[in-house]
């Protein structure tokens, strides 16, 4: 049997430690003794393994542990930065709901409920002389029935219109709005101007929105009842002509929702006439009723009014012609497209509107205004505008409005006009615009001696430069405030001064063959 070398060595240590005392040095002895021992190193080294083993297990455990332990202190850190985030929102929805809390429970008082809009232009214009001059957007003798020529580098009046509105949300998810309109216009240039002051009140009216009693259609209806201009009234701009102008005092209501893309509006508006003259009446006050729907599926609008003023039957229109009375009832209607884009050709926007009407209801531009139409009275108009920009630098706006009237305030009176006008800008920095404007009205007027005018048709053109600053996005032709200096060239037909006495053309220093007009403007809204 082969030894190790350490077992060996202790067997000689033990030999020699046996013989110094004597002890039995056999070798049978000897052998038996080294088997013992070297049983006895074999289990000493089968428990030192084990040992080992033990020793990295529990390495591995301790190992196992430690990872343990610092997964839980991150999961730890993470819930804590989680809580905290919660106790976060949970004070911003304390602080959210307290506010809320706080309009709902008071307070007119409360300033982010108030808001403050307004309109405004004022300028002064001269002509070539130095001297004041004959201007507006309905200068020209067919502007009595509505047709404007464009308003750049044509006005010469202040007019300011100041609104103030509250608006509240019920803890309920109801809603309120107050609105009041103050307005004056003026031509004067003084800085003073009480004494010839159109101070007025325009507009004072309250709605009522998302009644939660309301279901159905009516859901998110909206009630209103005061003195207004109606919400969706819509104009040409670039005109200063209203396509559509309801406007008085009443009631209704607004989106009555049918379905998906289809809802209707509903009115009742009031409006007064001027007294009847030399009537034996008790009452000579005349008061015109306007009832309403407007309806609108996707981007088409059709609206269709009744009107009705009692006794103004009574009321006489003279002419060279005879007396012709006035109506007491009448209709209305307008389509209109409000598309997204330029005519379906380009980016941009455009509308068009169709509007008829018939006896009280043939002013189909101011509803409801105009007391001495006939019952026989027919009014047909077209207009429509669009915007769209040809380059970086270059936007143009088209427009076209044009109408057709007849026996309007006398039998067999006829009234035909139609405006084209075009406002062209060109972008030169940041702040800095040029504009440009041209005009272009035929009308052919036969109003039967009607107030002693006279039978007349032509021509009238205008053309306006206008270099314009303003400070916000110079590509946005509708963005105010800005300020323009402007020259306009303007001329027409001679036969269109003999028209009346009392309009502009053919008064002294104002006559065909030629007038510039000079001046600075501002515009702003807000």
């Amino acid at each position: 049997m082969m030894m190790k070398p350490r077992y060996l060595a202790v067997a000689i240590g033990l030999i020699l430690s046996g013989a110094a005392q004597g002890a039995d040095t056999s070798v049978s002895a000897i052998e038996a003794r080294l088997n013992a021992l070297e049983k006895r190193l074999q289990l000493a080294e089968n428990r030192a393994a084990k040992a080992e083993a033990r020793a990295t297990e529990a390495e591995k455990q301790v190992k196992t542990l430690e990872t343990r332990t610092a997964s839980n202190e991150q999961q730890t850190r993470q819930v804590a930065r989680n809580a905290e985030i919660n106790q976060q929102k949970t004070a911003q929805v304390a602080e959210r709901t307290e506010s809320l809390a706080s309009i709902n429970n008071k307070t007119s008082s409360a300033p982010e409920g108030f808001k403050f809009s307004g309109y405004a232009r004022s300028g002064v214009i001269m002509n070539d002389s130095g001297t004041s001059t004959e201007s507006g957007p309905y200068v020209t003798p067919a502007g009595q029935t509505g047709g404007a020529v464009g308003r750049l580098g044509n006005e010469n009046n202040t007019y300011v219109e100041l609104n103030l509105e509250h608006n509240q949300t019920m803890a309920s998810g109801a809603t309120s709005r107050y609105k009041v309109m103050l307005a004056d216009g003026q031509r004067s240039y003084n800085d003073w101007t009480g004494a010839t002051s159109d101070l007025n009140i325009r507009q004072a009216f309250v709605e009522l929105g998302s009644l939660p009693t309301f279901s159905g259609p009516w859901k998110d209806s909206t009630l209103w009842a005061g003195k207004r201009f109606d919400r969706d009234n819509f104009d040409i701009h670039f005109l200063d002509s209203d396509i559509i102008f309801l406007a008085g005092t009443g009631g209704g209501i607004y989106d009555v929702k049918w379905g998906d893309n289809l809802k209707s509006n509903f009115s009742l508006y009031g409006r007064n006439f001027d007294d009847l003259e030399n009537k034996n009446k008790d009452d000579t006050r005349i008061e015109n009723y306007i009832v309403t729907a407007n309806n609108y599926a996707g981007p088409f609008q059709w609206m269709l009014s009744g009107l009705r003023a009692k006794n103004n039957q009574d009321r006489e229109n003279t002419s060279t012609q005879g007396i012709t009375n006035a109506a007491d009832t009448g209709f209305h209607t307008m389509l209109a497209y409000h598309g997204d884009s330029f005519y379906g050709l380009r980016d941009g926007t455009s509308t068009t509107a169709l509007l008829y009407g018939h006896g009280l209801g043939a002013e189909v531009k101011a509803l409801g205004s105009d007391g001495h139409l006939t019952g026989d009275a027919n009014t047909l108009r077209l207009a429509t505008y669009g915007i769209t920009p040809l380059s970086k630098n270059w936007s143009i706006a088209p427009a076209v409005l044009a109408q057709q009237s007849k026996d309007r305030y006398i039998s067999g009176d006829d009234y035909k006009w139609v405006t084209f006008n075009t406002r062209l800008i060109q972008k030169i920095t940041e702040n800095f615009e040029l504009a440009y404007e041209g005009s272009y009205q035929y009308m052919d007027l036969d109003p039967q001696g009607y107030n002693d005018y006279n039978k007349v048709k032509g021509g009238f053109y205008k053309l306006t430069f206008a270099p314009t600053f303003k400070v916000g996005d110079i590509s946005d032709m509708l963005s105010r405030p800005e300020i323009r200096f402007f020259a306009s060239y303007m001329d027409w037909s001679k036969e269109l001064d003999r028209y009346s006495s009392s309009d502009s053309f053919g008064t002294d220093g104002f006559t065909a063959g030629g007038q510039w007009n000079f001046g600075i403007q501002m515009e702003t809204w807000f």
